[in-house]
């Protein structure tokens, strides 16, 4: 895949960029650049490899720092919708929006 000038003049107006021409220059060379990593990337044969955890994993054990999965803090739902226009079961009630 490669992109042209007009393709950079596109993304740059959805993105509500204004690029003088040397920039829309640039950013092809460097879009383009990184389609072609893309594309080299898609070229090596993948087939029977085992997805790693971690980039290290092929050298040494990496051992995840993983913590516990509990709760730290104290439920406040009560104080926090104290200030709250209406509540209903402990859901903040808001206006329809969409007819």
């Amino acid at each position: 895949m490669s992109l042209t000038i007009s393709d950079i003049s596109r993304i740059a107006n959805l993105a509500r960029l204004e690029l003088q021409p040397d920039e829309s220059e640039r950013m092809l060379t460097q879009i383009n650049g990184f389609f072609d990593i893309v594309e080299k990337m898609r070229a090596v044969d993948t087939t029977g490899i085992e997805p790693l955890a971690h980039p290290l994993d092929t050298i040494q054990t990496v051992a995840l720092r993983l913590r516990d999965d509990v709760a730290s803090e104290p439920d406040n739902r009560e104080a926090n919708q104290r200030n709250a226009p209406a509540v209903e079961r402990g859901l903040f009630l808001v206006p329809k929006v969409i007819e």
